[in-house]
């Protein structure tokens, strides 16, 4: 079957779609004959991948909206009733953040609605937050309740005009492939609205409704709490902690789980505690961009004496760290460095509960292949196992998930994001929990008169010294990005790599595209 012209996938659009505000754009788009603009919108669907869907919101089958979020939603549904045979006894949680795009009528919540309405027209059981939740909270209640799939509506640390759709599956994590391949097709297959579709009234009346909001926020702070091994120094700690969620969802959350460990509550950035979709004090909503991202936090910390700053990016699944040094600079910690101090500490507190040897061979600690070997290097001396990924979380969380099945014991895993998975009770990367243990950690090495950053040293002196110094450029054209790396595997006469790079040589070469890997007896990634 041909593809439709652009005039078709309008009409057709038009047909289905039920949201004043966009198809009164996409008609005027017709009416002006904008070429340009309705190729923009209907040029490609979204892809639907193992991270489900992210991208702008606005009209059109290539952007977020009410009737593309009716359309993934149906794929979705189907795909899990083809899955599961309990669906119906058993049913989905839906979690959104506070993003929202009045000029289309959109936001998370809008979209967690009509997810709702699509399952229950189907008598299939939704459990929707009632407000807005950390993504976290999304893995959590899938597990917690037993559940067979979960969605979060969220773009994350994306610009402010985007949105997401972020898929679990029954084990709590992310899909991976051929999930995202089989939802896909499901998509394709459902994308005539259903006959309940738009009645989000649905999710107001329906017996089939669940609000988790109270219970979630109960159960997961009370589960987090096994983490806490130093009330009492909590309790007294001197040191200060300046909290930041960026605009987004982390604020009121963070203050519960510092509350959980009996701490003081966190001081929080005032301009920036509340969800604000416009994310009107940053350039952009993401903590890794470092110091531009706390320019506030740190002038509330000058103002306030505190020294340690913990900032959360909008669905509060990150986390970033600084530390004021003795020089009265400010140390902002990469994700690779505040994952070796959050892996020795954990660690260092599993082993202060588990005094018999042999234990620790049923110890698991995991990270990606782009992030730092700093737990390989802890995993060898102390004698637990070390295992890296592929990149993100879905993997790192699947394996968990392997491993905890196996009986064995899983106790931390992170990537060089800024992503940390402390608690085995989120098979995702949490940044929640990941504040109040690092919360705890500075205050017990603060008893020492230790800070974090003498105690990284402590770590790479006892393990050896790891860094990273990784950077990006950004290009949009495909053609030349294919040629850069044909470059890199042609560099000096055919599939040969870089030898040197400066002064340095190159110990391996690991490219997963090809699916080499220069250090593996067979070559092979």
């Amino acid at each position: 079957m041909a593809a439709p012209s652009l005039a078709e996938a309008a009409a057709q659009w038009l047909r289905w779609d039920k949201n004043t505000k966009t198809s009164e754009i996409v008609k005027q788009l017709v009416a002006e004959k904008n070429a340009g603009e309705l190729q923009k919108c209907f040029g490609s669907r979204m892809e639907f991948g193992t991270a489900g869907l992210r991208a702008s919101m606005g009209a059109g089958i290539s952007q977020m909206n009410d009737l593309t979020i009716i359309q993934t939603t149906q794929g979705f549904c189907r795909y899990l009733e083809k899955n599961f045979s309990d669906l119906k006894k058993r049913g989905v949680v839906i979690g959104f953040d506070a993003r929202a795009h009045p000029s289309s009528g959109s936001s998370s919540k809008r979209f967690a609605r009509l997810a709702g309405t699509t399952f229950i027209s189907q008598g299939i059981p939704v459990y929707l937050f009632s407000d807005i939740t950390p993504t976290p909270f999304v893995p959590y209640t899938i597990t917690h309740l037993k559940l067979s799939a979960g969605i979060m509506i969220t773009a994350s640390h994306n610009p402010k005009q985007d949105n997401g759709y972020k898929v679990y599956w029954e084990n709590g994590a992310q899909i991976t492939s051929p999930h995202d391949k089989g939802i896909s097709q499901a998509i394709e297959e459902n994308q005539e609205p259903w006959p309940q579709a738009w009645d989000d009234s649905l999710v107001d009346s329906s017996l089939l409704l669940h609000d988790p909001y109270v219970t979630i926020n109960k159960d997961y702070f009370k589960d987090i709490q096994k983490h806490c091994f130093h009330r009492n120094i909590n309790k007294e700690t001197k040191l200060k902690f300046i909290h930041t969620s960026v605009h987004g969802v982390g604020h009121e959350f963070v203050q519960s789980a510092f509350k959980a460990f009996d701490f003081k509550p966190p001081l929080a950035v005032p301009e920036q505690k509340d969800p604000d979709p416009e994310f009107p004090t940053v350039k952009y909503p993401n903590p890794e961009e470092g110091k531009g991202v706390l320019t506030l936090s740190f002038a509330l910390a000058e103002k306030e004496g505190a020294g340690i700053i913990l900032a959360n990016d909008p669905d509060a699944d990150r986390l970033l760290v600084a530390e004021k040094q003795e020089s009265a600079e400010w140390k902002v910690f990469s994700g690779n460095e505040l994952g070796a101090l959050l892996g020795w500490w954990i660690f260092t507190c599993w082993k202060n509960q588990n005094q018999e040897s042999t234990a620790v061979k049923d110890v698991y600690m995991l990270s990606s292949t782009v992030s730092s070997k700093i737990l390989r290097a802890i995993a060898l001396k102390e004698g637990f196992h070390f295992e890296e990924t592929l990149t993100g979380f879905k993997w790192m969380g699947n394996r968990a998930k392997q491993l905890t099945d196996q009986g064995k014991t899983v106790l931390f895993a992170f990537e060089e994001a800024i992503g940390y998975m402390c608690s085995p009770v989120v098979l995702d990367k949490d940044g929640v929990s990941a504040a109040v243990i690092t919360a705890e950690m500075s205050s017990w090495l603060a008893t020492k008169n230790l800070s974090l950053s003498q105690q990284l040293k402590a770590i790479y002196d006892e393990y050896g010294y790891h860094i990273t110094k990784a950077s990006y450029f950004i290009c949009h054209d495909p053609k030349t990005i294919k040629e850069l790396f044909e470059n890199l595997r042609n560099y000096d006469g055919k599939n040969t790599y870089p030898k040197s790079c400066g002064k340095f040589k190159v110990s391996g070469v690991r490219d997963l595209t090809t699916g080499y890997d220069s250090s593996q007896p067979d070559q092979k990634a």
